[in-house]
């Protein structure tokens, strides 16, 4: 069975940066931790990084979302703790926005059985590449693991776990 784990935007700016919240460290242990596994088991791990330029206020989402973020070359687009350096080797897609159209076209070019999602922020990036990766492969199994996944707002995760559902995304560890 051939899996895929996306680690989806878990960067410094989403977890303690200008984006940060209560609770986004505290699921770096179990993505850490999942990741190390599809590794050992020579499974393919990918991730995406929320990546923007300094002029990003300018942008539609600038605007919509005026907290300058994820500046590429800057500290807080790194992945969070030793992702950086786990993500070594690994495709890293950098995306100006919530989906990936790269990660898109790599999912198309590819066949996973399975593909599972993890990272931030549930309501905004990991719904999105989840979304995408539903289009991509719809004959795969798409996971969101919940205790990998988290929003500034409880509720609202809740909720996206529920919509995730309702497109045929398995949550696990709900």
């Amino acid at each position: 069975m051939k899996k895929l784990l996306i680690v989806v935007d878990y960067q410094n700016d989403f977890v303690d940066g200008a984006l940060g919240f209560p609770g986004a460290a505290d699921i770096y242990p179990a993505i850490r931790e999942k990741i190390l596994k599809y590794k050992n088991e020579g499974q393919t791990v990918v991730y995406t990084k929320d990546t923007h330029m300094p002029e990003y206020l300018t942008s539609q989402e600038g605007r919509n979302l005026p907290v300058v973020h994820c500046v590429k070359g800057t500290k807080g687009h790194e992945l969070f703790g030793d992702l950086e350096v786990l993500s070594e080797g690994s495709k890293v897609f950098e995306k100006v926005t919530f989906g990936s159209d790269l990660l898109f076209d790599y999912l198309r070019s590819e066949t996973f059985d399975s593909v599972e999602l993890v990272g931030l922020v549930s309501n905004i990036c990991v719904l999105s590449n989840a979304v995408l990766s539903k289009v991509a492969l719809p004959e795969a199994l798409i996971t969101v693991d919940a205790r990998c996944t988290a929003s500034h707002d409880t509720e609202l995760n809740e909720k996206t776990l529920d919509v995730l559902e309702g497109i045929q995304v398995q949550v696990t560890h709900r």
